[in-house]
This record gives C-alpha cells, sequence and structure tokens, in this order.
C-alpha cells in the first residue's frame, strides 16, 4: 500500500515535468531547482515547450496553459515545503494537484491533442512504475517490502 502511494505520489510530483525532462537533459536551467535538484521537471517553460511540439499546440493554447503550468509549480514547491503535513498528505495533495492540471490542461485541448496527451500521461506514469521497481536507470535507495 505503501509503495502505491509513492508511486502516486511521486508520479504526481513530476506531472508533466518528466516528459520535459527526458525531452532535454541536456539544458540547464537558470532558475534555482525546486524539488530534490529536479528543477528541470519542474519548469513550467520547459513543459510548455515540449507540450508544444509534441501536441502542436497554437499560439492560444500556449497563452492559456502557462499560467497553470505556473501554479502547479508554485503549489507544488508551497506543498514540498510545507512541513506541517505528513507525508501522506502531501503524497495525497500532491495526486490531487496533478489531477487538476491535467484536467485543465485538457480543458484547452482539441481532441486529438487530447488523445496524445493521455497517451504522454500514461507512457509517463509506466515510465514512473518502472523506476519504483528499480528499472529505471537511476537506482532508488532499497526499501523494505511487506510480505
Amino acid at each position: 500500500m505503501r509503495k502505491t502511494l509513492c508511486t502516486i505520489a511521486l508520479t504526481g510530483l513530476l506531472g508533466l515535468g518528466m516528459t520535459a525532462f527526458a525531452q532535454d537533459q541536456s539544458t540547464a536551467t537558470t532558475t534555482p531547482p525546486p524539488m530534490h535538484g529536479r528543477g528541470q521537471m519542474m519548469n513550467p517553460d520547459k513543459q510548455l515547450e515540449h507540450l508544444t511540439k509534441t501536441l502542436s499546440l497554437t499560439s492560444d493554447q500556449q497563452t492559456q496553459i502557462k499560467p497553470i503550468l505556473e501554479s502547479q509549480q508554485q503549489q507544488m514547491m508551497q506543498l514540498h515545503q510545507d512541513s506541517s503535513l505528513s507525508r501522506d498528505d502531501k503524497m495525497a495533495k500532491a495526486k490531487s494537484l496533478h489531477a487538476d492540471t491535467t484536467s485543465k490542461i485538457e480543458g484547452v485541448l482539441t481532441p486529438d491533442q487530447k488523445q496524445k496527451y493521455e497517451a504522454m500521461q500514461a507512457k509517463m506514469q509506466e515510465h514512473m512504475q518502472e523506476r519504483m521497481q528499480g528499472g529505471g536507470a537511476q537506482p532508488q535507495a532499497p526499501q523494505a517490502q511487506p510480505q
């Protein structure tokens, strides 16, 4: 159960940013990394650039989506820094924030773009599942498994 919650939370925390990170790992950001040295993953500009290329966003769609991504980044940073919340509460809020952001972005997309976006999200979640199970390129610290 705990591993499932961690997987859900990590997926939510990384949100769209993982796809942007996977696209261009070599580009450094000029802003300080907001989450455990993974600033690129949460960078709204990189996310928007990736979505624009992948989904062929119009300039109007870009204008509508950028504030959604910026809001998500700000809220995720606040959530991460909130020491009054338990880990489980943070995971639940991150999952909720990710779902809200996804819903808002999908509201801006055409049906074809929405289908591609949903496929991207599914692929990202699959990638995160693999990483959580130790199949990723960056090994995670071993965790006790309930038997």
